[in-house]
């Protein structure tokens, strides 16, 4: 059964320096926001891949990636208010597709991601159907506390794409919607609602987000 792939465009960029959304700026040949949408639609098992973008951008978003989907079709959504409305956006667009089993795993990621590739979306879907969830995690070194002590144990930096079970997932976000909780990321809806695992799947330090000017300079070096 194919998986969908939800990519979050709704972002600010304001900490970039941009005066637009930050994933329409350029990075090489394309847009940052094209960079994760190509590597989505050339997964074999993927059957939709759906952007969620800002109030009042789609026609922005349509025109900066069109000419980079050769023969491959992208849906646009408008996000809501927050990270976690905007997921609720997409997974209601995609509720009748889950519904009649036609998606068996969706996976959602930060459009600012532009690095992750696609060997990092097919992992983290595959772990999830095995598991249930899945994220990228990358371990964190030479961590202090606010207060300069050393924090115990390791510690993992988590990325995206998180990949988890379509059902069980919707069932989690319109859980959430009745009684009002907005999650940070999807791991913390889906632990919050489902009680299944997430596993960790390694991620790399190359998958960086795009957050400051300097992050656009690296990421073309890494690309």
């Amino acid at each position: 059964m194919p998986a969908a792939v939800v990519i979050l465009a709704a972002g600010l960029g304001s900490r970039v320096g941009a005066g637009s959304n930050k994933v329409l700026l350029p990075l090489g040949d394309r847009p940052v926001l094209a960079w994760s949408v190509r590597d989505a639609l050339a997964l074999d098992d993927v059957r939709r891949v759906l952007v969620v973008v800002r109030p009042g951008e789609a026609a922005d978003v349509a025109a900066a990636l069109a000419p980079h989907l050769g023969e491959g079709e992208v849906r646009l959504v408008e996000g809501g208010a927050t990270r976690h409305g905007s997921e609720w956006a997409a997974l209601q667009a995609l509720a009748p597709e889950i519904g009649a089993g036609e998606l068996d795993v969706i996976a959602i990621h930060d459009g600012a991601r532009p690095l992750a590739g696609r060997d990092l979306f097919a992992a983290t879907i595959t772990a999830a159907r095995e598991t249930g969830g899945a994220l990228p995690g990358v371990r964190l070194t030479g961590l202090v506390a606010l207060d300069a002590r050393a924090l115990p144990g390791e510690l993992d930096g988590v990325q995206t794409p998180q990949a988890f079970r379509a059902r069980e997932l919707l069932a989690a976000y319109t859980a959430a919607a009745a009684e009002g909780f907005d999650g940070t990321d999807t791991a913390a809806c889906w632990s919050r609602y489902t009680g299944l695992p997430v596993a960790r799947v390694p991620g790399s330090p190359a998958n960086l987000k795009v957050t400051f000017p300097e992050d656009l300079d690296l990421a073309l070096r890494l690309a």
